[in-house]
């Protein structure tokens, strides 16, 4: 299951989303009850062709010396004896670029670089249809052709261009776009030529010799990244340990729930990439023996949203104020979200540059169209019902289920395993270990099937997951159609082909009409039972929550009749820019393959 290539993948779509078509016309609109799992649906899940149940041993959970963490694996190693590029560790190699382990473009990558794309800055943003037209590193470029990576996404043809203008920036773009690549490859590209002059001294002693005591150094990173969850983190960290190969960056991860010694360790190793969670990253920020964010050049927020929320925002006043002693000029600021509402663009000011660069790919907050969308109408009695012969009536797929509290996640879990399905689940209240556990047995499709609270899988970036399954919809009060988006992007990933199954019933009225209007925007079905919610046209029509038309700084709207404004280029912007801001809006050129499509 995890090693099928794009192609096949593209091939297994159709008879998927047939099954989940054809189960819906029949079982989930069956009202009779289910008994609970037997002997017999055991050797139903069997005769399917599903692994066999992975048993949870408490007695593994015990040993205090487990050291296999997420955030200690491998990296590449820097030598005084190197020159300019080190040389190669096959090892590590295979390890790192792994296709299991990675997502490969699909066949429909198109389809994500059709969207209209939109910038607003000062001077123009022109996109770069290639990485040979990039400007990138070579040892870069060489990480980049070994993360299989054959063209630039959208966002990163708009966002390296961007980062060569030395302004502070935010992005938004549709989840499984790319955004990781979008601000690392053009970071780490930017330093690999400078490292040598730039990173804090390292102790020339690693591995087994290495003695912190001794040998350990203060952590001066160049770079930090911020997010809202550890596996985000962790998944963050695997992808600059790939970026930085053989180059003399070295990533290092701080998060919670792993004893920090450990993690104190290896930023006594020296540390350029710091990637981690808020609470962890202010736990090292007060030992100043142990962290200085004083010479950072770039602070990334991923998820950007989330974290400027209210019950983040001390944390992140904390980690953007903390111990900053460069020049403004020397330090960039990129925020990064596929939804990003008025609110937090306006908190997000406080810490941008006035000329600050933005990137819009598509509407803020809109999924695409390599999502296929299925609503299914079930009653909370026959949830389990339903998701037993959804997940029985397509081949074996790894499969992603959200609840909605960490109760659920529990009970859902034990329904599954009970009835013969090789399930695993993650919330907030399980212990790091039995959280990375879970993550690594569904990457290895031990467990294919996960069951998971919208938090704890925020940003996840899994190979392969080709179907996402809302056994809760998300309500209203807890992110609503926000949340909806993030998590069916969860599949679908970077030109693949993905399927979306969501239980609704009438508890979940207050998220209906923007349903709809994703599955309009979309080109997805409205079924009969959400026709009342949809507009009398099938048109959808989306509140202009945008900077385009944003409030100035007295929080006054601006006047709809000041039209045909002049972008900085002397050509009238499609849509105004605000008075206070005095960068401007235009519809950016497409480059070769990228087209625009107007959402309404």
């Amino acid at each position: 299951m995890a090693d099928f290539d794009p192609v096949e993948g593209a091939e297994s779509f159709d008879d998927v989303a047939a099954s989940a078509t054809a189960v819906a016309d029949l079982s989930l609109t069956e009202n009779v009850p289910f008994s609970g799992p037997t002997d017999d649906s055991t050797k139903d899940v069997a005769a399917k062709g599903w692994s066999e149940r992975t048993p949870f041993t408490y007695e593994d959970y015990i040993s205090k010396e487990f050291t296999e963490w997420a955030g200690n694996a491998k990296r590449y190693e820097w030598s005084d004896e190197y020159g300019d590029v080190g040389p190669k560790n096959e090892e590590l190699e295979n390890q790192l670029f792994n296709v299991e382990n990675m997502t490969q473009a699909g066949l429909k990558l198109d389809v994500l670089n059709k969207i209209e794309v939109r910038t607003e800055s000062e001077e123009r943003v022109i996109p770069v249809a290639s990485w040979d037209n990039a400007g990138l590193h070579p040892i870069m470029k060489e990480n980049i052709s070994l993360c299989l990576y054959a063209a630039p996404t959208a966002i990163q043809m708009y966002t390296i261009p961007a980062m060569l203008m030395d302004k502070d920036l935010i992005a938004i773009s549709q989840t499984g776009s790319g955004k990781t690549g979008a601000y690392l490859i053009p970071i780490l590209s930017k330093l690999m030529g400078k490292a040598k002059k730039l990173a804090a001294p390292r102790p020339n002693v690693i591995g087994v010799d290495f003695d912190p005591k001794i040998h350990g150094v203060r952590a001066e990173p160049l770079v930090l990244v911020v997010c809202p969850t550890r596996e985000l983190a962790t998944q963050i960290f695997d992808d600059a340990r790939r970026l930085c190969y053989r180059s003399m960056l070295r990533p290092c991860v701080a998060y919670g729930g792993v004893p920090s010694r450990l993690q104190r360790e290896e930023l006594q190793k020296g540390c350029d990439i710091l990637i981690g969670t808020p609470g962890r990253i202010i736990d090292f920020m007060s030992q100043g023996h142990i962290l200085s964010l004083r010479h950072v050049r770039f602070t990334v927020i991923d998820e950007a949203d989330e974290l400027l929320h209210a019950d983040w925002e001390e944390d992140f006043k904390k980690i953007m104020s903390g111990g900053d002693a460069t020049e403004d000029d020397d330090h960039r600021y990129l925020m990064f979200s596929a939804t990003f509402n008025k609110e937090c663009r306006q908190l997000a000011r406080n810490y941008l540059g006035s000329n600050h660069i933005r990137i819009r790919i598509g509407r803020p907050g809109s999924s695409h169209l390599n999502v296929e969308q299925q609503i299914h109408y079930v009653e909370d009695s026959m949830k389990n019902k339903a998701l037993y012969d959804l997940l029985l009536s397509m081949c074996p797929i790894r499969t992603l289920i959200f609840v909605n509290s960490k109760a659920q996640v529990d009970y859902v879990d034990d329904f599954l395993y009970n009835a013969g399905l090789p399930s695993t689940s993650i919330h907030g209240d399980r212990t790091q270990r039995e959280r990375e556990d879970a993550i690594r047995a569904f990457k290895t499709a031990k467990c294919p099937i996960m069951v998971a609270t919208g938090l704890s899988a925020r940003g996840l970036d899994i190979a392969n997951i080709m179907h996402v399954v809302n056994y809760d919809l998300p309500k209203s009060i807890h992110g609503g159609i926000t949340e909806y988006v993030h998590r069916i992007g969860r599949t679908a990933r970077i030109g693949n082909e993905g399927l979306a199954s969501s239980f609704y019933n009438e508890k979940d009225q207050d998220i209906a009409f923007d349903l709809v209007k994703i599955l309009l925007e979309c080109n997805q079905k409205v079924p009969d039972f959400l026709q009342d919610y949809a507009p009398s046209d099938n048109r959808p029509v989306f509140v202009d929550d945008d900077t385009d038309n944003e409030n100035d700084q007295n929080g006054e709207e601006q006047n709809g009749d000041d039209q045909d404004k002049k972008d900085p280029w002397g050509e009238t912007s499609e849509v105004n820019a605000a008075e206070s801001d005095p960068s401007a809006q235009q519809q950016s050129p497409s480059p070769p393959g990228l087209g625009g499509s107007n959402w309404a």
